[in-house]
């Protein structure tokens, strides 16, 4: 029997809820690679399903993935809670030490100059810089093996352009382009890769036909992004074939023209 490239490998996915989000994308083609996945999630954030869809759609994917051989946990979980972290690896330990760490959860709304306020700016900092950052640190304190290690964050390209309608989104989401940068020497010292994604627009429920309509002229290629194209970027960060790769920031935007 051929052995998949992430059999018994544990990966955390956070953000992995709605089943055409990227998180579950993600969790999906991890699991086709065979990985075991625990989902973390936080029904009460996403608004982009109804109340008792937001409620079974995480049960729902977690069948769909132990359906395919896998072992699949979901953990419902306030990332912004200060040590909520905590909690994401005392659930790991139950599986087995994680060796992939998929940090795709995120706060994001509209705000702009002058609606911008205290209030908002930290309700971003917290999922977008204090979890993802705790995350990924205590994902590395965990990690014993000699290498192996994966951790792959989701940005959206602020570095490539300004943000102005959602400068709370930018100003924290491109902090997660400093992590990786910052913490990639660090971390391949323990044997961990660590990159950032940036799928560009990615049609995960928030596109009505008028706004996919007037981007489809930017994307060259005759589409918008789909959750799978992340996905299929981060499953193979995941594997020993991306072991050379750290420190990046990808722009997987199926040339995305600004």
């Amino acid at each position: 029997m051929t052995r998949l490239p992430l059999q018994n490998r544990l990966a955390i996915i956070t953000g992995a809820s709605r089943r055409v989000g990227i998180g579950a994308a993600a969790a999906r083609a991890l699991a086709a690679r065979g990985a075991d996945i625990l989902m973390v999630y936080w029904s009460s954030y996403d608004q982009l399903s109804a109340e008792e869809v937001r409620r079974v759609e995480p049960l729902q994917l977690q069948e769909e993935l132990q359906a395919t051989g896998v072992r699949c946990e979901r953990l419902e979980l306030d990332l912004a809670q200060p040590h909520a972290y905590q909690e994401v690896f005392k659930a790991a330990e139950l599986m087995g030490t994680p060796q992939i760490l998929v940090n795709n959860a995120c706060y994001s709304t509209n705000d702009g100059l002058d609606a911008l306020d205290v209030e908002t700016l930290d309700r971003h900092y917290e999922i977008n810089v204090r979890a993802t950052t705790m995350l990924t640190v205590e994902f590395a304190k965990r990690f014993s093996l000699p290498s192996g290690g994966r951790v792959i964050s989701l940005t959206s390209g602020q570095s490539l352009g300004p943000m102005y309608t959602e400068i709370a989104y930018a100003i924290t989401k491109g902090t997660v382009e400093t992590l990786t940068t910052t913490l990639a020497p660090v971390l391949a010292k323990r044997g961990i890769t660590i990159n950032a994604v940036n799928p560009g627009p990615t049609d995960t429920g928030w596109m009505d036909a008028e706004l996919e309509q007037a981007l489809l002229a930017q994307f060259p290629l005759g589409r918008v992004g789909k959750p799978e194209d992340a996905a299929r970027l981060i499953a193979f960060l995941a594997t020993d074939e991306a072991e050379w790769i750290t420190g990046q920031i990808i722009h997987s935007e199926g040339g995305f023209q600004r």
